[in-house]
């Protein structure tokens, strides 16, 4: 039952406009609840991750946004996968997915992307507040929670609400104030990225693909933008950061140089911009939700972006925790029940991905990527996981598992290599990143 006293400021508060905020407003302003959503900076404004998957887009046609997005949007049909150990290209094409009816998907600038969304979620009927960021957050389970914010002119407020949601993402502001976020121990890595005008982009239809590009410290992503700008990044492991000597630019352009295939491609660009860097990249929570607040997103977890699968996850928790959100304000008393349902759904979708990430780098995989077969239809399931169709029940979980097994015999087949590889990336997720980025 939804509340209509004065003791609560709002039904929901929302911590973060970014992705998983915004649509997470949206949709619970849309079911009738009293919405705020708090956001530390102005729209639009700068953000990485600019690549989305397909099954983003019936997200966004639910959210009432698809047509504006498709405005922005470049058009990506694919994935390029380049491997210097292998001297070749092999592009995935969406289009051949066991589910045929996403073949397709968008390359957007996040800054033009998450102001649709903001703006989308005040149309919708939630309270924005911009350049408002929360510093302190009493949670007090089944009476709500306490928060407390600093406006840009240094105005500090107090709400208080029913239920917090917090999308503050890689702020983690929950995770933080808990003490229960982790680094990755299984994956530990690091960016560096910068945005260039007249890149060398693929010919034709493949023009807006994403490629990533494999190099001995990790790997590069190279996102082409519908303003003929491309993105370019460099995702290493921290050992390689801990050798940089000079200015982060003139690393960013030396990293660039270790990879010919991109240098080809980057001939003769220019950087529109700084180059940015950020570390800590891979890390999780103990635990997503609990008595009165729920975590999305990067808030919760952050995996290495190698699949574009950032905005995805964003969205989809923000999907699944407005549900379990909504549940637990109109039936109080099944709430533990609903967020354990809500939390096993997304942790399962974060561990599909997060199998195939964390051996990416792998001599095996490399080999099965480069060289993928259709037997038992394992590459129409891998094509539907590399377009996000992780999270509902599908016949592809099936033939993973069989990839799975493709996996670990080409492992013993090539085992002395795939054990030297394995050494070596336990090494170096063990190094401290420190200030390297």
């Amino acid at each position: 039952m939804m509340s209509n006293g004065t003791d609560y400021d709002c039904d929901v508060l929302v911590v973060g406009g970014g992705p998983a905020g915004s649509t997470a407003a949206a949709l619970l302003a849309g079911k009738g609840h009293r919405v705020i959503l708090l956001e530390k900076d102005h729209h639009p404004r700068f953000h990485i991750g600019e690549s989305l998957l397909p099954c983003n887009l019936p997200l966004l046609e639910r959210l009432g946004v698809l047509e504006e997005v498709e405005r922005i949007g470049m058009l990506k049909y694919g994935a390029e996968f380049v491997s210097p150990y292998h001297g070749k290209a092999v592009t995935f094409d969406f289009a051949r997915a066991w589910d045929k009816t996403k073949p397709y998907a968008f390359q957007v600038r996040r800054s033009e992307f998450d102001h649709i969304l903001i703006r989308n979620a005040a149309a919708k009927g939630a309270i924005v507040i911009e350049g408002c960021k929360v510093t302190d957050v009493d949670i007090r389970g089944t009476e709500g929670s306490i928060a407390t914010a600093r406006q840009d002119d240094g105005t500090v407020r107090s709400l208080r609400t029913r239920f917090l949601v917090d999308a503050s993402g890689r702020d983690t502001l929950l995770a933080s104030r808990f003490g229960i976020k982790r680094r990755n121990a299984k994956h530990n890595s690091a960016a560096i990225f910068g945005h260039f005008t007249g890149a060398k982009r693929l010919p034709g239809k493949a023009e807006g693909n994403i490629t990533v590009f494999w190099f001995d410290h990790g790997w590069f992503w190279f996102i082409p933008l519908a303003d003929g700008t491309t993105s370019v990044g460099a995702v290493c492991w921290p050992y390689y950061f801990k050798t940089r000597k000079t200015d982060q630019t003139r690393f960013f352009l030396d990293t660039v140089a270790l990879c010919p295939a991109l240098a080809e491609r980057l001939e003769g660009a220019e950087l529109t911009g700084p180059v940015t860097g950020t570390g800590n990249f891979s890390y999780q929570a103990d635990r997503m939700s609990g008595p009165g607040y729920v975590m999305l997103g990067d808030a919760f977890a952050f995996i290495d972006p190698v699949f574009s699968t950032g905005v995805y996850l964003a969205m989809t928790s923000a999907f699944e925790g407005a549900e379990a959100v909504d549940a637990c304000l109109r039936e109080p008393a099944r709430q533990e029940q609903v967020l354990k349902r809500f939390e096993q759904t997304v942790r399962q979708g974060i561990g599909t991905f997060s199998w195939y990430i964390y051996r990416v780098t792998t001599p095996a995989l490399r080999n099965l990527f480069m060289g993928p077969r259709n037997v038992f239809r394992v590459e129409e399931a891998l094509l539907s996981l590399l377009a996000g169709d992780v999270f509902r029940p599908s016949p592809i979980k099936a033939r993973l598992k069989i990839f799975k097994a493709i996996y670990y015999m080409n492992a013993l087949l090539d085992f002395k290599r795939n054990y030297m590889a394995w050494r070596k990336r336990r090494q170096n997720v063990r190094t401290p990143l420190g200030d390297a980025v």
